[in-house]
């Protein structure tokens, strides 16, 4: 799925979008009421300028006389402060709906996506995921703000134009009236026409904006591949598309606007010559003339907003139900009530309840299958793991070697059957615990922008520095803190990528030695360091071995000859299980990858 390009160009106004969101809303009740009502004061005072108008004109202009005129000023001065002081009020309103409600939606979406299990992040683009916490929620509290001051703002001075105009003449006021459909109807074809248009661009820009991030953050392997003319022409391609609906939307504008520019001055000029007509005639004042005129001129422009508005807000819709999606997406791994109650969730755990835990590992007739998948990836699967058992998981590539330890680790739950920790059904207990006592050491490490003293520190958040300091030396960690300027306080770096794979993997596993798991996962952590680096973090990985339960996910399989118990995984499925002697013995599988990799691994040696 292409979760970027949801077409939502054709999508009419509907509210059930917007109930869904209600919650966000009714904190700043009081701010809504404030900009609604400051809004209409304003809208009000607004309507009340060409009045002033038609008295100055009528009492002072044609009268010949400036008597009164100190308290015609000062009125007039007032209702300008008041108009002024309610616009900051409404603006200041506006501006905490906006900042608030869209604080409140990336917090949610946040806390949100802490709760979603690990499968959700491996099927999702971390760029929809950006885009629903940062643009859309920004784009919703900017819209719930400024979207009600301008529809109710137009709205009101449309209202109040209409009857004001009314009240002075109802002659003209038919004249301008006429106008007014005419201008709608044209307005509404346009109006949807610049929104699909203004709909695709927003998506050939998602499409740029991924060419810049491909561009930049693959830059060397672009270089290596010497491929920078084909990112050029798809860039073009893309460039193109969004120059096309650029052109086509100004040419939407250049037809709309002089239109609607054209239908305002023709309502003027008719209401100009039939009001000076009747002007002559001493039906009407100059005064009342001169008022009509300036509604008459103001009026198409709120009505011209109502029209931009409401485009805008079922535009705004497409990234309600985008957020509204995501905050609705149920994790595929869910405590029970009864366990949330006892031992806490994710963001607000109760320490106190949680047992220790000593690593002894059940699978009872454990049946799997992928949620995305329709294979029975394990069937009646058995296996008991004392504590402090050491297992190995070997397999060709993509032979689906992760799939018992994501089981284990309970980031996928099984399919029928149980899985026990320490004799309990671990969906007795909450994540969280299980999940605190599992140290993880991946193939590719992931380090967070910081020091190396802060990536090793999340290990165990309370840690001193000596403890620290401690876990690096284990490892060989400080090595790489010893050959930098500023020591364990020197920056990895954006993913750690100031420094090399070797020695993100030795600050990742001093990360684990710190956190002293009862269970720990080793994920080929040594299919891409070379032999001297391996050699070095093997003491490290020998330390965590001792006296915890621990899986390991081997790419070489010399490394785990002494392994407790063997498991061999081919196509999805545990095929093989035992020791290397036995496995060996047997002539199976296993024997066949083994003895495959020796050979391979000899001929390395003998090129070399």
């Amino acid at each position: 799925m292409n979760y970027f390009e949801e077409d939502s160009t054709y999508k009419s106004f509907d509210i059930k979008p917007w109930l869904k969101l209600m919650k966000f809303f009714k904190p700043y009740g009081k701010s809504i009421a404030g900009i609604l009502v400051f809004m209409l004061l304003t809208a009000a005072m607004d309507l009340s300028v060409p009045l002033f108008q038609k008295y100055a004109v009528d009492n002072f202009i044609v009268a010949g006389t400036t008597e009164s005129m100190g308290k015609f000023i000062a009125v007039y001065t007032a209702t300008l402060i008041a108009m002024t002081a309610s616009v900051n009020i409404f603006v200041r309103f506006a501006i905490v709906v906006e900042m608030y409600i869209g604080k409140d939606l990336r917090k949610e979406i946040f806390t949100h996506l802490q709760n979603l299990s690990l499968s959700y992040y491996n099927t999702t683009p971390v760029g929809y995921i950006l885009a629903r916490t940062l643009s859309d929620t920004n784009r919703i509290g900017t819209m719930i703000a400024w979207g009600l001051v301008d529809v109710f703002w137009s709205f009101a001075y449309v209202i109040g134009a209409f009857a004001a105009m009314l009240i002075l003449n109802f002659q003209l006021a038919l004249i301008v009236m006429l106008i007014v459909p005419l201008m709608a109807i044209i307005t509404a074809y346009f109006q949807k026409k610049l929104l699909v248009t203004s709909r695709k661009m927003r998506k050939v820009n998602s499409k740029m904006t991924g060419h810049f991030n491909e561009g930049i953050t693959g830059a060397r392997t672009s270089k290596t591949l010497v491929i920078e003319h084909r990112n050029l022409k798809d860039f073009e391609e893309v460039s193109l598309e969004l120059e096309s609906s650029a052109v086509r939307m100004a040419r939407y504008n250049a037809i709309y606007i002089p239109l609607i520019v054209f239908l305002g001055s023709a309502a003027s000029a008719i209401v100009l010559a039939r009001g000076g007509y009747l002007s002559m005639n001493h039906v009407i004042q100059i005064g009342t003339l001169s008022a009509f005129l300036s509604y008459s001129i103001s009026i198409f422009e709120p009505i011209q907003q109502l029209a931009r508005t409401y485009t805008e807000i079922v535009s705004l819709q497409a990234n309600i139900e985008r957020v509204t999606e995501l905050l609705e997406k149920e994790p595929l791994i869910k405590d029970s009530d009864e366990v949330v109650e006892k031992y806490g969730d994710s963001i607000n755990p109760k320490k106190e309840s949680w047992e220790e835990i000593n690593g002894e590992i059940e699978f009872k007739n454990v049946t799997f299958i992928y949620p995305d998948g329709d294979e029975e990836v394990l069937k009646n699967f058995n296996l008991h793991i004392k504590a402090g058992t050491n297992v190995a998981i070997v397999g060709e590539t993509g032979a689906g070697k992760s799939t018992l330890v994501n089981l284990a680790c309970r980031f996928f739950e099984p399919t029928d059957g149980e899985i026990l920790i320490d004799g309990v059904n671990y969906k007795e207990r909450s994540q969280l615990w299980l999940h605190s006592k599992i140290g993880y050491v991946l193939q590719n490490p992931h380090l967070f922008s910081g020091t190396i003293k802060e990536n090793i520190r999340y290990g165990k958040l309370d840690a001193t520095d000596e403890e620290i300091k401690k876990a690096a030396e284990i490892v060989s960690a400080d090595k790489i803190a010893e050959k930098l300027e500023e020591g364990y306080d020197s920056q990895v770096g954006e993913g750690g990528d100031r420094l090399s794979t070797g020695e993100k993997q030795l600050i990742s596993i001093a990360r684990a030695i710190l956190a002293d798991p009862r269970i720990f996962v080793l994920d080929e952590a040594t299919s891409s360091i070379d032999t001297e680096t391996e050699r070095l973090i093997q003491k490290g990985i020998d330390y965590l071995l001792k006296g915890r339960t621990s899986f390991i996910i081997a790419h070489r399989l010399s490394t785990i000859k002494k392994a407790d118990i063997i498991l061999v995984v081919k196509d999805g499925k545990i095929v093989e299980q035992g020791t290397h002697k036995n496995l060996i013995e047997s002539r199976g599988y296993y024997y066949t990858l083994y003895t495959k990799q020796f050979e391979e691994e000899k001929t390395l040696e003998v090129l070399k």
